[in-house]
């Protein structure tokens, strides 16, 4: 499993942290910016990102600002693209399973890094379950086509 992480200013301290962890994990990670806590927009980091999951560079990624609202809508905006904002565990596994999510955002000033920590190994360990839900995938898949 290879990811992409990505930041802004806001969510630089906490991606550090991810990253960190990722590796612990054994999970490839590299770490695409930003590089300090001075202030950047966070699109120019999280388009980035999901075009890497969407052109298949990275199975998945992870991206972070301050309340990861930002992020998630940058990274959506890219086709093929399930970005999932998530602040807790339950719906770090659901978005897995039910929504097959390829991208994953988080609020630093938000969640704590415990919680930051949880959330990315639940959603990391958590697969699609298809069946009724790839039926719903397909549908998006379907009217991004059309554009």
């Amino acid at each position: 499993m290879k990811v992409v992480l990505a930041s802004d200013h806001g969510g630089y301290e906490l991606a550090n942290e991810i990253e960190s962890y990722l590796q612990e994990l054994g999970v490839s990670v590299d770490y695409i910016g930003c590089n300090c806590p001075d202030s950047v927009d966070y699109s120019d980091y999280g388009i980035p990102a999901a075009e890497k999951v969407a052109n298949q560079e990275y199975d998945r990624a992870i991206v972070i600002c301050g309340t990861g609202i930002g992020m998630s809508i940058s990274a959506n905006k890219v086709k093929g693209i399930r970005c999932a904002l998530v602040h807790d565990v339950y719906t770090a596994r659901v978005t897995r399973e039910h929504n097959d999510s390829n991208v994953l955002a988080m609020g630093a000033r938000v969640i704590g890094v415990d919680l930051a920590k949880e959330i990315v190994k639940t959603w990391m360990g958590s697969e699609f379950e298809g069946g009724r839900h790839a039926r719903r995938i397909e549908k998006i898949a379907e009217y991004e086509s059309k554009e």
